[in-house]
């Protein structure tokens, strides 16, 4: 198995993500509607479409792909969502403006740059029931096990359950930002929309780089 994938040939990875987000927008509104406006599918896969027919063929490299993406959510997206997802894949894409392999080394700094990018725009911290609470364990537990000497491929699975437990542990959250916090006690005992549609995007990253590992 290989420790590195070309970022040159990577293009694809935005295309996986733009098929997983479409592919589960009924998901993400049914979510959304139980504590908000229950349309968080609806728009991410508007917004994500949107930026799939922009990519064009042959398809570009891995940082100019997820900078069309990012484009296109902050000028297309509208919301909060727009700009926090625009900021978390354009922050992913600078880290990729350099090397010509990514590797444990630079997924992490990727992980790193997103969550700094989703704070800088953003009023939420961590246990405020938003996509902070999927992003931030998942890279904690990423940079503790490729620390540890894990694989490149072991770290991005332990990545995935983490993001998939940190989406879960917003169910016993309380919104504290965006319309649910109006909600008070009543925004908990559901999941929220932007943990679930991180934690699918972050596994759907993990799953499409180790595959490319692999062949």
């Amino acid at each position: 198995m290989l420790s590195s994938i070309s970022i040159n040939d990577s293009g694809g990875l935005v295309v996986e993500l733009i098929d997983v987000i479409r592919e589960n927008r009924a998901w993400l509104s049914q979510i959304d509607g139980a504590i908000g406006d229950g349309d968080h599918g609806i728009n991410m896969s508007k917004g994500f479409t949107l930026a799939g027919g922009k990519l064009g063929d042959p398809l570009p490299s891995l940082p100019d792909a997820l900078n069309t993406l990012s484009e296109t959510l902050i000028e297309d997206l509208g919301g909060s969502m727009g700009p926090l997802y625009g900021y978390l894949f354009s922050s992913m894409a600078d880290e990729l403006e350099e090397p010509d392999k990514l590797d444990g080394d630079v997924f992490s700094k990727m992980l790193h740059a997103a969550l700094d990018g989703v704070q800088e725009i953003g009023s939420a911290n961590v246990g405020d029931k938003t996509l902070l609470d999927t992003l931030s364990p998942a890279a904690e537990a990423f940079d503790e096990a490729w620390r540890s000497g894990k694989e490149f491929s072991d770290c991005l699975e332990i990545m995935s359950s983490a993001a998939e437990k940190g989406r879960d542990a917003t169910i016993d959250m309380v919104a504290k930002v965006g319309r649910a916090s109006r909600l008070g006690e009543r925004s908990r005992g559901v999941l929220d929309a932007g943990a679930t549609s991180c934690c699918l995007i972050l596994q759907t990253l993990a799953k499409g780089i180790r595959e490319r590992m692999d062949a």
